[in-house]
Formats: structure tokens, C-alpha cells, sequence
């Protein structure tokens, strides 16, 4: 089993009420299915970029985002999949869920300390 990283590239603005409702519901709905496939690891949502601080390798901290953009990543799950297909699946239900794209990515394998 490998782990993914599943990121929502949300666009900025803000979505109307009704259809952030039933973003919401499909959100509850699909971490269900993820959790009930024993494939959630962990999921979160994102502060807007605004709220990110940078730290540099000097020492320097940088208020705002490294990059600037008019997408973010506005939210993430990490998920265990037995292979890029079970998690581009996975993918396409997050992207029905949130109507916005995701990007699929797989973690190195790292040896456990």
C-alpha cells in the first residue's frame, strides 16, 4: 500500500451558501467511504494563503504565500491506496465532491526511522 496526497486546488472568492452546503454534505459523505475502506490517513482544510507564513532556510519568515496564484490548495487528505488507479479513483470522487480539481500525487517511500 502506498500513501497519496490528495490536494483541492480551490480558485479564491468564495462559493454561495447552497452550493457550499452541499459541497459540505459530499465532503462528509465521501470521508466516510474513505475512512470506512480503511484508506483515510488524515484530512484537513486550508486557511486561505493569506494566513501562511514562509520560513527560509536563513531564518527569514515572509507573511503570505511563497507562490501567487488565483488557486491555492484549499484543503488536503492523505490516503493509503494499493496502487495510482485506487487512488485516481479516489481523486475523482474528491473532485465530485468538492467540484474543483485535485491533484493526485504519491509520497516517497521513506525507510521508518
Amino acid at each position: 500500500m502506498g500513501k497519496y496526497l490528495l490536494s483541492i486546488y480551490q480558485p479564491e472568492g468564495k462559493a454561495d451558501p447552497e452550493a457550499m452546503e452541499r459541497i459540505k454534505a459530499d465532503l462528509h459523505r465521501l470521508n466516510e467511504e474513505l475512512r470506512a475502506s480503511g484508506s483515510w490517513v488524515f484530512t484537513g482544510g486550508l486557511h486561505a494563503p493569506g494566513t501562511a507564513t514562509v520560513v527560509r532556510a536563513d531564518g527569514m519568515l515572509t507573511d503570505g504565500p511563497y507562490v501567487e496564484g488565483k488557486e491555492f490548495v484549499g484543503g488536503i487528505w492523505v490516503i493509503t491506496a494499493p496502487d495510482l488507479d485506487a487512488a485516481l479513483a479516489w481523486g475523482r470522487k474528491a473532485a465530485a465532491a468538492t467540484t474543483l480539481p485535485i491533484e493526485v500525487r504519491p509520497f516517497q517511500d521513506v525507510e521508518p526511522y
